[in-house]
């Protein structure tokens, strides 16, 4: 009898690793179990009055790099070995890409002092005065040019960017960011988890812009050993900085779905994980309430503290490990206006924590994606809310309803946007504990776990947005790596 693998949560890393293990020369026997009746994890579109596309979770991808050039072509184009491509999923006619010269893909903006900021861009402005920034950042680069290497093991975000980039861009560009990344404090996180590339650039090159001016060139100069297909020519020569699905992100869990049960991976929903236990044979077993099944290896795409209280007891110190990646809570606010108009245009804009401690930022969905906006068509935003604000909300009691969800996110809109009149449509959405906290000294966590599991030889593989990265390329990389190691082998891309 063939070997069982058993794929933990049904989310975008669950479905790559399914989709990864499914697609091996002997594939294993896979079952993916979902707690809820819902594939893609945070995943979710939603269509709206008029035909308009509402994102309530991730709503566009990026292509760049080896992740992002892996993830278009696991989705829309599988390159054959003898050199036609097929569209395995069927939907590479549906991609809407963001290309290089577009808006949305210039201009970025910050809302500082009640006004928004483009964030400077190219040489001139960086040698010109920029607000919110009191200097040009030329003299940002200079400091960061002339900075020693730091000599911790790791750092929090902001005294990374204060050390190296100086007070101002870590309190007004790195506050924003981590808030509009990770829903999380600069002055928590940890600048070796959450941005590696920054860490392994100075500690490689002692500076974050030579390391990631040499990081880019060996990137070009290695192009010809990442995969390739004529829509990834076509992204990199129309310089995309992002794409989307005309009926929204949620096409890709669907289409996975299709796809994984014609190759014969059972999929089971409405079905939470009540428990794992380890038998003396060797194998797992995974307890379903009514029901429970047999498994040679179990890849885990559940959050880390979810998995934490479902292992046996001689897994305790793993657990223990695991409680303590926390993540934080987002409502999302996703607001349509008839006849109404942006004072800018752009991707959208963020907020730092000394502006509004609720307000993350603003997306200009119909800036992006004006495919999506519907007939007749409405300008669509989505507020994003979260931050200490609603980490005060939750820890005190308060109720979090969606009337309170809406007023702030029309309020701000009405602020920030001048958008003063009440929407055509609005949903509100409380995603709980959605977003994995990578706090100080975060990689010491997974060195510990990847060591016990090492040294108890357990069946048992790590995925998902707890460990190492956040974003949809990220969460799909994740998977493909945790069905290699599941498979004991390397998979081609």
């Amino acid at each position: 009898m063939g070997r069982t693998v058993v794929v933990l949560g049904g989310g975008i890393s669950g479905l790559s690793a399914s989709y990864h293990l499914s697609r091996a020369p002997n594939p294993p026997k896979v079952v993916l179990v979902e707690g809820s009746k819902h594939l893609g994890g945070w995943i979710r579109s939603i269509r709206g009055p008029g035909g308009a596309i509402f994102e309530l979770g991730p709503r566009g991808i990026r292509p760049a790099g080896a992740l992002g050039a892996r993830t278009l072509l696991m989705f829309l184009l599988f390159p054959r070995t003898c050199g036609e491509q097929v569209s395995e999923l069927g939907l590479d006619s549906e991609v809407l890409p963001v290309r290089g010269d577009h808006p949305a893909a210039q201009n970025r903006f910050l809302y500082v002092g009640g006004a928004l900021h483009a964030l400077p861009s190219g040489i001139r402005g960086l040698l010109r005065p920029s607000p919110p920034f009191s200097k040009p950042l030329f003299w940002a680069g200079l400091r960061e040019l002339t900075t020693s290497r730091g000599k911790d093991p790791d750092e929090t975000v902001h005294s990374f960017a204060e050390r190296r980039l100086g007070p101002e861009v870590a309190s007004l560009a790195m506050d924003s960011l981590c808030r509009g990344v990770f829903a999380g404090n600069s002055r928590e996180l940890s600048v070796r988890s959450c941005f590696p590339s920054l860490f392994q650039a100075e500690q490689t090159h002692r500076s974050i812009l030579l390391g990631l001016l040499l990081g880019a060139a060996f990137s070009t100069a290695g192009r010809s050993s990442q995969p390739d297909s004529v829509l990834l020519r076509q992204a990199r020569a129309e310089r995309w900085s992002q794409w989307s699905l005309r009926e929204g992100l949620e096409m890709l869990p669907q289409a996975l779905n299709t796809h994984l049960t014609n190759r014969g991976v059972t999929i089971l929903r409405g079905q939470p994980v009540c428990g794992l236990s380890l038998q003396a044979e060797g194998y797992w077993k995974v307890s379903l309430g009514d029901s429970c099944l047999e498994a040679d290896h179990v890849i885990s795409a559940l959050p880390a503290s979810v998995l934490s209280k479902l292992l046996p007891a001689e897994a305790a110190p793993l657990a223990c490990v695991l409680s303590t990646i926390s993540a934080v809570s987002v409502a999302v606010v996703n607001l349509q206006y008839r006849g109404a108009h942006l004072p800018v245009q752009g991707f959208g804009h963020l907020v730092p924590s000394s502006e509004d401690p609720g307000i993350l930022g603003i997306v200009y969905d119909s800036v992006a994606f004006p495919e999506q906006d519907g007939s007749p068509p409405g300008l669509r935003v989505t507020v994003m809310l979260g931050g200490s604000w609603l980490q005060t909300l939750e820890a005190s009691g308060c109720v979090l309803s969606q009337e309170l969800f809406q007023k702030q996110a029309q309020e701000a809109a009405a602020t920030q946007l001048g958008l003063k009149e009440p929407p055509s449509h609005c949903l509100v959405h409380l995603h709980r504990n959605c977003i994995p906290q990578y706090t100080l000294g975060h990689w010491k966590k997974l060195e510990s776990a990847t060591h016990f599991l090492a040294a108890h030889r357990l069946p048992l593989t790590l995925a998902g947005a707890s460990y190492q990265g956040v974003a949809v390329n990220d969460c799909i990389e994740s998977g493909r790596q945790a069905a290699a190691q599941a498979l004991g082998s390397e998979i081609d891309s």
